[in-house]
């Protein structure tokens, strides 16, 4: 199911304003990549170019390619809308809806395209919050409001809900940074699980969860507010952290900037 991301020649425009310039990277299936670098540097825009998320925001647009097994995310006969299905996202603070139960949280993608049969949705919602370790928990409430749930309980249930509609990548900005220690380890590690069967890409401030949770990192920056952001390096993440090739990396992981 995994699937291999390469990126080319990117640039990310909103309106007139360049945010991110002339990036190029394979982000390998089966494998965590985490994005790292300052505030404003980039990388959260450029995961969201990764499912096409960005063109939400009005101008948002890009130049270059973004290829998902060799088939160009951005070609004029590609529906975002399928490009999202295939490539789910977490976002930074839990978002169940508010007014669904669990079950419905859960099963929402499924009904959002035409899955009807009960028996079938019962049976993608089990193992779908199975997969996100959260199964024992709810199991018992599943009728109660998804909102009702703890932060990390709630983080989990946003992941069971991406992963029910069956994609090949996850995307996950910064899924831990409204969570205590305990959710978050908890939230670790399930991504150190679920890699097995997707290609999984996080954007994280947090230098020791980059080391702790990825095979591979990239590092971003910028020369000044209101430049473009840009790759600096990517590398296996021994290596970024502990010989990268270039030095700002290197001032930015040993905390001398950022």
């Amino acid at each position: 199911m995994a699937k291999r991301i390469d990126v080319s020649d990117l640039d990310i425009f909103y309106g007139s304003f360049k945010a991110v310039e002339g990036v190029s990277m394979s982000i390998e299936p089966r494998a965590v990549t985490a994005f790292i670098g300052p505030s404003g540097c980039g990388k959260s825009t450029v995961l969201r170019t990764l499912n096409r998320m960005h063109e939400v925001i009005p101008g948002g647009r890009v130049e270059g390619k973004v290829l998902l097994d060799g088939q160009d995310l951005y070609a004029k006969d590609v529906d975002p809308v399928g490009v999202r299905r295939t490539v789910g996202m977490v976002f930074q603070r839990p978002n169940p809806f508010p007014t669904m139960t669990i079950r419905d949280n859960v099963a929402a993608g499924l009904k959002l395209n035409g899955v009807k049969n009960k028996a079938r949705l019962d049976e993608v919602v089990e193992k779908s919050l199975k997969g996100a370790n959260l199964w024992n928990e709810v199991k018992d409430r599943l009728d109660k409001p998804g909102a009702g749930l703890s932060g990390g309980q709630q983080q989990r249930l946003c992941i069971a809900r991406a992963i029910a509609v069956e994609p090949q990548v996850l995307l996950m900005d910064e899924p831990c940074s409204a969570l205590d220690p305990i959710s978050t380890l908890a939230i670790e590690d399930l991504i150190n699980e679920l890699k097995e069967r997707y290609t999984i890409v996080i954007v994280t401030h947090n230098m020791q969860q980059a080391a702790r949770v990825s095979d591979q990192t990239a590092f971003f920056n910028l020369k000044a507010t209101g430049q473009p952001g840009k790759l600096v390096e990517l590398d296996s993440t021994s290596k970024i952290f502990n010989n990268p090739t270039e030095k700002a990396t290197e001032d930015y992981i040993s905390g001398r900037f950022g």
